[in-house]
C-alpha cells in the first residue's frame, strides 16, 4: 500500500519552520519558510499581480487566478472545503489554476497512476468473475483464472506495467473469454505527494502570514 500524506504528517514536517519576510509590499511578496540551519522541507511563496509561485523541496508551481493570489488561497468559511479545525485545501480547483509545474519529477505534473486503485479494481473484476461463473466453471478452472490474473497482472512491478497488463489480458477458460472490459471508465490517477504537500504548504504558509499581519494590527 502506498504512503498517503496527511495534514498531521505535513504539520510534523514543518513543526520547526520559521517564517522570514523578504518582501511585503502589497501584492508583491516573498515569504520564506524553513527550519534553522537546514533546507529540509523549505519553501518560498512569491506573489506579484495575478500570480503566486511556490518553490522549494517539493518542486515549483506557478498559479494564476486573482490579482492577489493570497486571497485566492484563503478558503472562505462558506466554501464547502473549509475546515475550521485544520488546513483547508481544494486540490481539484487549485490544480486548474496552474500555469507551470515542475514537481521534482522526470514527467512533471500533479497526478500519477494510483497503484492501490488499479489493484482494487482488478481484484473486483476477478472476484466478480469467480462468483458469476461458479456454476459454469469448475473449481480448478476458477482457481486457475484467479491465479492467472495474479501472475500476469497483479504481480507487475509498478502501476504502469500493471495497467498495461490489464488492458492486454485476455484468457479463454472453459469456453468463456475473460478480459478487463471498460477499464477506461475508471480514474486510476491520484495527486502526487509533492503537489499535495505544496497545497498544504500554501494553506499553512498563508495562515502564518495572516497571523503575523493580524498581530501587527493589534499591536
Amino acid at each position: 500500500m502506498s504512503y498517503q500524506l496527511t495534514e498531521q504528517s505535513f504539520l510534523k514536517d514543518v513543526a520547526d519552520h520559521q517564517m522570514h519576510v523578504l518582501m511585503d509590499n502589497g501584492v508583491y511578496r516573498h515569504i520564506r519558510f524553513k527550519q534553522p540551519d537546514t533546507g529540509c522541507y523549505h519553501f518560498d511563496l512569491i506573489t506579484y499581480p495575478g500570480y503566486l509561485v511556490y518553490s522549494g523541496d517539493m518542486g515549483c508551481y506557478v498559479f494564476s487566478r486573482l490579482d492577489d493570489m493570497f486571497q485566492f488561497f484563503r478558503t472562505d468559511r462558506c466554501d464547502f472545503n473549509y475546515n475550521s479545525n485544520g488546513l483547508s485545501i481544494n486540490l481539484g480547483y487549485w490544480s486548474e489554476k496552474l500555469r507551470a509545474v515542475d514537481g521534482n519529477r522526470s514527467n512533471a505534473g500533479v497526478t500519477e497512476l494510483d497503484e492501490d486503485r488499479i489493484r482494487q479494481v482488478i481484484n473486483e473484476y476477478r472476484l466478480s468473475w469467480v462468483r458469476s461463473y461458479r456454476h459454469k466453471l469448475d473449481k480448478d478452472n476458477r482457481r486457475w483464472l484467479w491465479e492467472d490474473v495474479e501472475s500476469h497482472v497483479l504481480a507487475s512491478d509498478n502501476a504502469e506495467e500493471m495497467l498495461r497488463s490489464a488492458y492486454s489480458f485476455s484468457e479463454w477458460v472453459g469456453g468463456h473469454n475473460f478480459c478487463f472490459d471498460d477499464l477506461w471508465d475508471h480514474d486510476f490517477t491520484k495527486y502526487t505527494h509533492h503537489f499535495l504537500w505544496c497545497c498544504y504548504a500554501l494553506a499553512w504558509g498563508i495562515q502564518q502570514y495572516d497571523k503575523m499581519k493580524a498581530s501587527e494590527v493589534s499591536a
